[in-house]
């Protein structure tokens, strides 16, 4: 597969910092009552966005620009309906209107379609879904008890209410992939995998990230790991990228144990799922089946020592309504590590928000 091109993370870490002083000095311009009821209704521009992925609407204007009865009977929609919704969603940004009045595609547009690549769709279906802004509807809940809410609504944790709602998981499981999308190859361009001979991804899924790593790194082979009825579809993925021959799938939870012989284990996005407890079972279970000199990857967000905006902040909260995880900040990985037997050598960052924090057996 054509591999995109990867901006240097000092790069992006410096718009990101531009971005940020235009933010506050915005901020600072409007009366503070007007700033507060617009970050009030935010919700009801993710609901927006929601309902234009449910309708398929950048789909529809892939062709080219329409006008918005023909944009409705496309969608299936009552075409004042649709006018409304679209002309609240180009006053954000969300696609654009022509001179003539016809609604069509513009970057951020692009990214709703379903064959986009990354497709934000899924995402826009997931975090709008009324199952997911019912966990998020008792955030109060969750923050006086530090518990998640998904139990005490669901009857059980999040991870296995899933398996009795397969529309919600269907929509859950469709945003981890496109969102993981925007992670893999900044990852992959920002750390030197070079250096391993055998990586094992441990929860790897269907093994898009190893896939990555390995079309990187030519000489080096992979086990992919996680869960029997996950990696069962992984061998379509990974002969898409050509690696039938170079990658060992195993089946098996990471709460009993792990493959050994790795030069290199990865986790995207797995220890933030958990409290410390349950993370430090996961840990201790690689620091049972590590080598001497091997090295243990973390891609996940590290949440910065400062105030400043940062999407991990609100995926924090996220795992607290959710599923009791957190994300961490560089001294609480630094702490968990070395309860589990690691010593963090280093955190390496990307042109994504997420980090690749590196440790070693101590």
């Amino acid at each position: 597969m054509a591999q995109a091109k990867v901006p240097p993370a000092p790069v992006v870490k410096a718009i990101d910092r531009i971005r940020q002083h235009l933010s506050r000095l915005s901020r600072r311009m409007v009366p503070p009552p007007i700033e507060m009821l617009e970050l009030v209704l935010g919700a009801w521009v993710s609901q927006a966005i929601q309902v234009a992925a449910a309708l398929g609407i950048a789909d529809a204007l892939a062709g080219g620009p329409l006008p918005a009865t023909e944009l409705a009977e496309r969608v299936g929609a009552d075409p004042d309906g649709v006018d409304r919704l679209m002309r609240a969603l180009v006053s954000r940004g969300v696609f654009r209107r022509h001179r003539d009045g016809r609604y069509g595609l513009n970057a951020l547009g692009e990214t709703l379609r379903s064959k986009s690549e990354p497709s934000m769709r899924p995402a826009g279906l997931f975090y709008g879904s009324h199952q997911q802004r019912e966990h998020w509807s008792h955030l109060l809940d969750a923050v006086r008890t530090g518990k998640p809410v998904v139990e005490s609504l669901r009857g059980k944790e999040f991870f296995d209410y899933l398996g009795d709602d397969p529309e919600f998981a269907g929509l859950f499981n469709d945003a981890m992939t496109g969102m993981s999308e925007m992670t893999v190859q900044p990852a992959v361009a920002a750390y030197d995998f070079s250096r391993y001979s055998t990586i094992v991804d441990v929860g790897g899924g269907h093994g898009r990230l190893l896939a990555e790593i390995l079309g990187a790194t030519p000489s080096a082979r992979g086990v992919l790991y996680d869960l029997p009825d996950v990696v069962a579809s992984a061998p379509k993925l990974l002969a898409e990228f050509g690696l039938t021959d170079r990658v060992d799938v195993q089946g098996g939870s990471f709460f009993d144990a792990v493959p050994g012989g790795g030069d290199a284990y990865v986790m995207k996005h797995i220890i933030h799922d958990w409290a410390d407890e349950q993370s430090l079972t996961i840990l201790r279970n690689i620091r049972a089946a590590i080598k001497p000199g091997a090295s243990l990857l973390l891609l996940e967000f590290v949440i910065p020592d400062d105030d400043s905006d940062f999407i991990g902040k609100w995926i924090d909260l996220e795992m607290l309504v959710q599923a009791g995880g957190r994300e961490r900040t560089a001294e609480q990985y630094r702490s968990l590590l070395a309860k589990a037997g690691f010593r963090m050598t280093g955190i390496v960052p990307t042109a994504a928000p997420i980090s690749v924090v590196e440790a070693v057996p101590a």
